[in-house]
């Protein structure tokens, strides 16, 4: 059944309201915070589902980063977070952490220096010395 978002117009609040498609056009609906029917409909975000092969090629359109600018931080932050987002994956606290600096401007020198080293130790990987 779709949730469908209004704004409470008596207690101002933005709350959701699960209808059926045959209920949407006759449901009175109320708020369920204050039980005001003054509701104002809001219009929803969309989500589109795109297969992996039409991620891939808006990843691989060049014009999709014809704004990148490679020595600017927040630039690249953008395009970083375009890929993350064409991913359609949680990319982990490590991939916003990088993001976020970077769009505060933060070198990528510096970032990636303060990174800890791939496969070195702590990862749960045995250090060299143990063999």
């Amino acid at each position: 059944m779709p949730l469908y978002e209004y704004r409470c117009l008596s207690c101002q609040q933005k709350v959701g309201v699960r209808l059926s498609y045959a209920e949407y056009d006759t449901a009175k609906p109320k708020c369920p915070l204050c039980g005001s029917p003054q509701l104002k409909r809001l219009i929803s975000r969309v989500r589109i589902a795109k297969s992996e092969e039409a991620r891939m090629e808006s990843l691989a359109d060049p014009s999709s980063f014809g704004d990148l600018d490679e020595n600017d931080p927040r630039s690249m932050a953008r395009a970083m977070r375009k890929m993350g987002a064409e991913m359609g994956e949680d990319l982990g606290p490590e991939f916003s952490d990088v993001v976020d600096r970077l769009e505060a401007g933060e070198s990528p020198d510096s970032i990636e220096q303060a990174l800890p080293p791939e496969g070195g130790a702590g990862d749960g990987a045995p250090d060299m010395g143990d063999f």
